[in-house]
Order: C-alpha cells, then sequence, then structure tokens
C-alpha cells in the first residue's frame, strides 16, 4: 500500500510518499521539498510506484505509464 502526495501550483510544488509492506514501511516517508531537483532515482512518487510494480516506459514517468493523470483532483475520483 501507498500513500502519495503532491501539491503544485504553477509548476512549483512538494512531493511526499511512503510506501507500506507486510504491516511495515518499506519505503520512505520520502519527501521533494518546493524548488528542490528530482533526485537520480526519481520523485517521490515515481519511487512510490515502482516499488508497487509500476514501470514506465521511455520518455514517460511511472505515474504517467499508469494512466493517473486522470485522477489529479479528488473530484476526478468519484467518477
Amino acid at each position: 500500500m501507498a500513500r502519495v502526495e503532491a501539491e503544485f501550483f504553477g509548476g512549483l510544488g512538494e512531493q511526499w510518499a511512503t510506501v507500506w509492506e507486510g504491516g511495515g514501511v518499506a519505503l520512505g516517508p520520502l519527501h521533494l521539498a518546493e524548488g528542490e531537483p528530482f533526485p537520480a532515482e526519481g520523485s517521490p512518487i515515481s519511487r512510490a510506484l515502482r516499488r508497487l510494480g509500476g514501470v514506465a516506459g521511455a520518455g514517460e514517468d511511472e505515474f504517467a505509464a499508469l494512466g493517473l493523470g486522470r485522477y489529479r483532483a479528488t473530484e476526478d475520483w468519484l467518477d
């Protein structure tokens, strides 16, 4: 199970992610502060999704590869 969060406005923002496995924390908590560059291993959200089995293709990250862009706003989950 993973909890991921992103808060962005005008292209600037932050990310958080934690992954649990077998009742314990398996990854994180990870945090990327506003203005901080993505580390070589990827953003917190990409790393969490990768830990859950997400695979990105060429030119995309795990978020895009899994089609999660359609759920960017909480209201989108209700449909």
